[in-house]
């Protein structure tokens, strides 16, 4: 009975979260700031900068702590007896290696340092000389250190370390920075691919790599820079010459790789710095029917076809129509002459003869 109350006890209290360690983790809904990230293309950039310059930050922080362990190492050797004053204090000192390090972490950052240069240059009688003998340092008393050796170890330090060491830090994230700023404005980057299938899977739902033509002007509207094409697009849609498949559907490797030809303004044989991304993987393969240069051209042998049939119809029913009216014309006047040539007391007498069979 008391195995089960002590494990009962266990569980309540690993299962037991204090309410305000909830509240302090809703702090962390400000992450949702960094949604905007994808719409300022200045921070991608710098943000990229900072994910490639890492490992080479890693190598220069091994190499500051390095650095300062061997100064630790020598400080504590020289220095561990120095009077607390100016910049060394209980705190800061070099009487154990874990205060040593973390005096010369507050050192490699230039603050401070003329306050551990004047404790390191403690004279008499203030302090006992060094030379003295061993009683009184035995009994604690602080030691008198070497000027000369002060002054070399302090800034031989801070050359390495602050002026070496730390801007390195900075040489190595403006370093790529500039690369990355050059690339961007010299060309495509793997952001701007990713973001053109974030852009895809919007229109792409179901995943088939495939949408319809009539999207094709509102998806290419809707990308970033440098692949976007505004509205309105038609001709420079039809000018890319994109496939198209049976159904009006088109490939998103193949917009993705006529919008980047139309950036680079290369060839068609050209633009082959997309890799080597296959089409359909796994997916339904669909017949090629045409392209938009293709299907623009047929449209218009169809409207000029439409337009010389209409023309040679038209011209036909003109003609049908003289035809008619100049047989019309010739028909009433060879009635006429006919007419002129009867004469009129015939014309008279039949006229009477109708006349009489009528009434008959």
């Amino acid at each position: 009975m008391k195995s089960c109350y002590l494990s009962a006890l266990a569980l309540k209290t690993l299962v037991y979260v204090s309410p305000t360690l909830l509240r302090v983790i809703r702090v962390f809904r400000v992450g949702r700031i960094l949604r905007l990230v994808k719409a300022a293309r200045g921070i991608r950039t710098l943000l990229f900068s900072l994910a490639v310059s890492l490992p080479a930050l890693f190598n220069i922080g091994l190499l500051l702590f390095l650095i300062m362990f061997i100064y630790s190492i020598f400080g504590m050797s020289f220095f561990m007896r120095v009077k607390h004053t100016a910049g060394i204090d209980k705190m800061f000192n070099f009487e154990t290696f874990d205060r040593s390090m973390l005096l010369l972490f507050q050192t490699s950052t230039s603050a401070g340092w003329h306050g551990v240069l004047d404790a390191l240059l403690n004279e008499e009688p203030n302090c006992s000389n060094r030379t003295e003998s061993s009683s009184q340092a035995a009994s604690g008393q602080a030691h008198c250190s070497n000027s000369m050796v002060s002054v070399a170890y302090l800034l031989t330090y801070l050359v390495i370390s602050f002026l070496v060491i730390i801007n390195m830090y900075i040489a190595v994230i403006l370093e790529n920075f500039s690369q990355a700023t050059e690339d961007v404005q010299q060309g495509l980057t793997q952001d701007d691919i990713d973001i053109y299938y974030e852009t895809w899977e919007k229109y792409d739902e179901n995943a088939t790599e495939y949408i319809h033509l009539n999207k094709l002007s509102e998806f290419v509207n809707s990308l970033e820079e440098p692949l976007r094409l505004p509205s309105p697009n038609y001709f420079k849609l039809i000018h890319l010459d994109i496939p198209i498949y049976e159904g009006d559907l088109v490939h998103c490797v193949d917009i993705l790789d006529a919008l980047t030809k139309n950036y680079l303004g290369t060839s068609k044989d050209a633009a082959k710095e997309l890799g080597d991304m296959k089409k359909g993987s796994g997916k339904k393969r669909y017949q090629l029917a045409t392209s938009t240069l293709m299907r623009q051209r047929e449209q218009l042998c169809a409207k000029l076809i439409q337009v010389a049939w209409r023309s040679h119809v038209d011209k036909k029913r003109a003609e049908r129509e003289a035809i008619m009216e100049h047989g019309a014309v010739r028909l009433e006047q060879r009635r006429n002459d006919i007419l002129e040539k009867i004469p009129e007391d015939s014309m008279s007498s039949s006229a009477d003869d109708e006349e009489k069979e009528i009434f008959c």
